[in-house]
């Protein structure tokens, strides 16, 4: 009996005395994966001086950043040496990005807390223009538009973004009312509305793209994060966003990050990119004759 019993066995596979302990999972910031997939969509080209493929910054230029926020294109244009005029409502963010301009360079740098109309710069104070996700919290977006225009000199270069209709709708079913209502998003921009926004205002469109499916799942699974916390979103929703990142955020950001590592990952976000866009972007110019002699040359 021992033996049949012996021999029964030998087939069956022993069972650990202890349970295996299951690797912690690694922690995986959705800001960092963000920003990667920025990268691969053209984004902060280092190596050519590009903010974005098509938008090249050098030292001979003069960037004004509308609605710095934390200025990711005015450090950017700083470390190509560019001269720098940030401006932003929040008084805290200009403080704290000319703080760090201050720290980084001796280039010539301007500062300003406003979002009135107009603003308090010159005519054709800047060759390069940068308005991303400012557009959609404007009451009166074609006047903010006339002013860009005005600040620009003659064939300035402008790069502006708006959230993508696909992935603003979509959040609606999901989003705080406040997140909709002012001062955050009071304009949906359909891609015709904003390609005709920026062409009435007098720009030449060179550039249009649409990216950031990432993010709008993300916003997804921030959203469904916190109602199912139970917290109230109803007061201040941009402060909210930018708090630490929920677990369920985080799981997505490991998901994306495996994703793109598949031999075919890129072409697969290109085409979730497209389908459901977190952002569209426009590269346009100013008619006239290139401020730099250097933009001539890129032109």
């Amino acid at each position: 009996m021992i033996g049949s019993l012996m021999r029964r066995l030998r087939g069956v596979p022993a069972e650990p005395l202890l349970a295996p302990v299951a690797e912690p999972a690694v922690t995986v910031s959705p800001r960092d994966i963000g920003f990667h997939d920025a990268v691969l969509d053209g984004w902060f080209l280092n190596d050519s001086g590009e903010l974005l493929k098509g938008f090249a910054i050098g030292a001979e230029d003069t960037l004004l950043d509308v609605g710095c926020g934390e200025g990711v294109a005015t450090l950017f244009a700083m470390r190509q040496g560019a001269s720098v005029i940030f401006t932003d409502s929040e008084f805290d963010k200009v403080r704290e990005l000319a703080r760090q301009v201050g720290a980084q360079t001796q280039v010539p740098s301007l500062g300003l807390v406003s979002n009135s109309l107009p603003l308090p710069l010159a005519d054709g104070c800047a060759n390069k223009i940068v308005c991303m996700e400012v557009l959609e919290h404007v009451d009166q977006p074609e006047q903010f538009m006339a002013e860009l225009v005005r600040m620009g000199c003659p064939g300035a270069q402008y790069l502006l973004s708006v959230p993508d209709a696909v992935g603003e709708e979509l959040q609606k079913g999901i989003a705080p009312p406040g997140y909709y209502q002012s001062p955050n998003h009071i304009q949906i921009f359909s891609r015709e509305r904003f390609a005709a926004l920026v062409e009435d205002a007098g720009l030449v469109i060179e550039h249009r793209q649409a990216s950031g499916f990432f993010w709008v799942m993300g916003m997804i699974f921030f959203w469904a994060s916190e109602r199912a916390a139970g917290r109230d979103l109803g007061g201040a929703v941009r402060d909210r966003i930018h708090a630490p990142y929920p677990p369920l955020m985080e799981g997505w950001a490991r998901t994306w990050q495996e994703l793109l590592a598949q031999p075919n990952g890129l072409a697969i976000k290109q085409l979730l990119d497209q389908f459901m866009p977190k952002s569209q972007v426009i590269i346009a110019r100013k008619p006239g004759t290139p401020h730099t002699a250097s933009e001539a040359g890129r032109r």
